[in-house]
């Protein structure tokens, strides 16, 4: 008889109310009792020993068919063989169980598999931690402090070790065939391989047709910063997992960039990040230059059309050629990928003009990492940042999700594009 069959022997599971009077309880008596709630001799330890060693008597009552001294035993074919201890970790600090044994070594309890030493709700709460950027041995800290739960630093990489399987299954599963938006940056990470060295990682986010952001991959370069060439590799893994069509991609003023989208996708709109070209700006001014600087860009990028915008920098650029010939350079250099987004309504600009979705990923990434100084290695380092890129956090902004007002942005891209929508889809 298996445990699904005999629910009934097992008790309803209290509601609310009940669970609430079996807290208070719990904290009175830890009170008058002068003991911990958690850890070792805490009363949760205690309460989870004797859950999980009725489970495991149940299970094993139903596997050999007889209750603990019952005549039906004699002669069964299968009988009891005693038991032995064995400690599992759970949340709430190492507990002992006995395992019972059966005479033919057949028995297979759920309710603590054999082999296991660690709950899976310890295990989810060990990759949670990881996620946010704590090291292994924060984690292990913490675990002891929190829970009075030893576990080693090789037992928590081991925990963390299985994302890898699902991290490769996500990198590599294939994307819709077109999106209208792409946005594409990199992070610059330290990993060691034979020393520390920085290392780009690329990572890109779309905006499908039903106006949902997800994180499309991330690709850990070589060292030697950011480079077109490694940008078309990564463009063109995207490619080959899918993609036929983007509408507009955005993206850094990186040299060559612009060349390397147009050969993975021949009819892309480039758009440059607007934050990235105000940014690279201020790099060849003077701060007590910024303030006026920033005033005479933002009534660059806020023109009402490319004609008005065209008339804005012509004045911008009379004003500071003479004292910041490179700043001006460079925005006559990126004006053709500067401008496009210039043709679109206030709710697509905000969308299309900046990477601010992955500089809010790069965020996350940088306060990830920050505590750990570098990475031992090209594993260790994806495993955190993917863990970063996919994880929801409640109560927050995320990454992934659909765009507020997206039926009116995509009735404005499918003005400029539709014709694009039927190719892509036969």
């Amino acid at each position: 008889m298996s445990m699904s069959e005999n629910d009934s022997r097992l008790p309803a599971v209290p509601d609310q109310p009940v669970l609430s009077e079996i807290a208070r309880l719990l904290v009175e008596r830890a009170r008058g009792e002068g003991v911990a709630l958690t850890g070792e001799g805490g009363l949760l330890p205690a309460l989870v020993a004797n859950v999980l060693q009725a489970g495991l008597n149940i299970e094993f009552d139903d596997h050999v068919g007889y209750a603990p001294h019952a005549v039906e035993g004699r002669g069964s074919g299968n009988s009891r063989n005693g038991s032995y201890p064995k400690t599992v970790i759970t949340e709430v600090g190492p507990v002992e169980v006995q395992m019972p044994r059966d005479r033919n070594g057949s028995f297979d309890p759920v309710t603590v598999p054999k082999h296991v030493r660690r709950l899976e709700g310890l295990s989810e709460q060990v990759i949670s931690l990881f996620a946010k950027g704590m090291t292994t041995g924060d984690i292990q800290t913490h675990l002891f402090e929190i829970y009075g739960t030893e576990i080693s630093r090789e037992t928590i990489s081991k925990i963390t070790d299985a994302v890898v399987g699902e991290m490769n299954l996500w990198q590599n599963r294939p994307l819709d065939r077109m999106y209208p938006v792409v946005l594409i940056d990199a992070i610059v990470i330290k990993v060691r391989d034979a020393q520390v060295a920085n290392r780009p990682v690329y990572v890109a986010i779309g905006v499908n047709m039903d106006g949902e952001r997800d994180v499309l991959g991330m690709w850990l370069g070589p060292t030697g910063g950011e480079g077109a060439k490694q940008w078309m590799t990564m463009l063109t893994d995207l490619r080959n997992r899918g993609i036929a069509d983007v509408w507009i991609v955005c993206c850094d003023g990186l040299k060559g960039l612009p060349d390397a989208i147009r050969t993975t996708w021949k009819d892309a709109t480039v758009q440059t990040c607007v934050v990235h070209l105000v940014r690279n700006s201020l790099r060849y001014a003077s701060k007590a230059d910024w303030g006026k600087i920033t005033k005479g860009l933002r009534a660059i990028y806020t023109a009402p059309t490319v004609e008005a915008a065209t008339l804005e920098f012509d004045a911008f650029a009379d004003t500071w050629r003479s004292k910041y010939p490179a700043m001006i350079v460079s925005w006559e250099n990126s004006w053709n990928e500067f401008v496009p987004f210039l043709e679109f309504p206030v709710e697509l600009r905000k969308i299309v003009y900046t990477t601010n979705a992955i500089e809010s990923l790069n965020a996350r990434f940088r306060k990830a990492v920050r505590h750990r100084g570098h990475f031992p290695n090209e594993q260790a380092a994806m495993k955190v940042l993917y863990l970063v890129a996919t994880t929801r956090r409640p109560n927050r902004e995320n990454l992934v999700g659909r765009i507020a007002g997206w039926k009116h942005i995509l009735n404005t891209l499918t003005v400029h594009y539709g014709d694009r929508i039927e190719a892509a889809t036969k």
